[in-house]
């Protein structure tokens, strides 16, 4: 028993530490030191938003801020020469087109000069002319006086019509979406009667008054839907989007004589251009282009290299979707993004996925 207890059991310990310290070793420095089988780092998901090409109807409607403007009062012109004899109505007298203001004699020219008998020349002979109103209104103001002259052409005179015109600014993509002859418009005013329709609608370019803007307006601030100060497609920006815009026309409307409007009231006009019933539509933020030719990057099935850059032809759009004419089918998918193009916000992405907007 001493023997075993003095030996064999130190013994038996060494064993034990040594095979420990073997283990320990071999751990360490050598299966540390072998090559394990390499297995694929996890990638991050390439997230690529698409939509599909779907039926809508798509409802051209824009809206205009702008402001109530008093029409500017008519010049009366002489239409004949001569001298004022008679003057028919006073300053700020109501006058209807047509009605007599003043009348004119003139001397009637003698092609062949005629001699009477005993040789003295004839008398002359007059013409008695009347200048009449070419516009109803408020007779504004008239220079005539008796035994003036006065010549064609000359004005003498102005006439206020006491009507008004509702007018605002619109940018170059409110422009393009009425391209077609604006329908008429509704007229809302501010702190006014209920809304009204308004059939004389004309759109001008800035570029056909001289480059006077607006007709005297500023913009009047942010507007709903597609109004000055709202959020924009941009025709040929692929979806992006800009506030407002320079103004590059006006849109007016002349309000009805049985409506009672004071110069300088805000209103908002809301114009129709158009219905596209059960059409194929994309977004605006798929196209590059809004109007009339476009381009649209098409879903390839699994495993494809690249979307399938296509030309597509529009029709209408409301400012978030287009209406596709032709180049496309219903249900195809199509990338919700112009490729290059900044995404529109949106929810946040989940882990390993990221946005795609590949450089164009």
């Amino acid at each position: 028993m001493g023997t075993f207890r003095r030996v064999v059991l130190p013994v038996a310990w060494l064993l034990v530490f040594a095979i420990i310290a073997v283990a320990l070793i071999k751990i360490a420095f050598v299966d540390g030191m072998e090559t394990t089988g390499s297995e694929p780092a996890p990638l991050a998901q390439v997230d690529i938003p698409v939509v599909p090409a779907t039926r809508a109807t798509v409802t051209n409607t824009v809206e205009i801020k702008g402001t109530v403007q008093s029409d500017p009062a008519e010049a009366i012109r002489s239409t004949s020469a001569g001298k004022v004899i008679k003057v028919f109505v006073e300053q700020g007298a109501t006058v209807a087109e047509g009605d007599a203001l003043f009348q004119v004699k003139a001397e009637r020219a003698v092609t062949t000069p005629q001699v009477s008998k005993d040789g003295t020349p004839p008398k002359p002979v007059y013409d008695y002319l009347t200048i009449v109103a070419p516009g109803s209104g408020t007779l504004q103001s008239l220079t005539t006086l008796i035994d003036q002259e006065v010549s064609v052409g000359e004005t003498v005179g102005r006439i206020d019509p006491g009507t008004y015109t509702v007018a605002g600014p619109v940018n170059a993509a409110q422009q393009y979406r009425l391209l077609g002859k604006p329908g008429p418009a509704d007229i809302a005013l501010v702190g006014g009667p209920a809304p009204f329709q308004c059939t004389e609608v004309t759109l001008k370019n800035n570029a056909s008054d001289g480059g006077s803007g607006s007709g005297g307006l500023a913009s009047s601030g942010g507007a709903a839907g597609m109004g000055i100060g709202a959020a924009v497609a941009i025709p040929g920006g692929g979806g992006q989007q800009q506030e407002g815009g320079t103004p590059t026309g006006t849109l007016s409307c002349a309000i009805p004589s049985d409506r009672e409007v004071f110069a300088g009231l805000g209103a908002t006009m809301t114009v129709s251009a158009g219905v596209a019933t059960d059409v194929v539509t994309v977004p605006l933020t798929s196209v590059k282009g809004s109007v009339k030719d476009g381009i649209v990057w098409v879903a390839g099935a699994a495993g494809a290299v690249a979307p399938e850059q296509r030309t597509v032809q529009l029709g209408l759009n409301d400012g978030s979707v287009v209406e596709v004419v032709s180049g496309l089918t219903e249900g195809e998918q199509v990338l919700e993004f112009v490729p290059g193009a900044p995404a529109a916000p949106g929810p946040m992405m989940g882990p390993g996925q990221i946005a795609y907007a590949p450089a164009g």
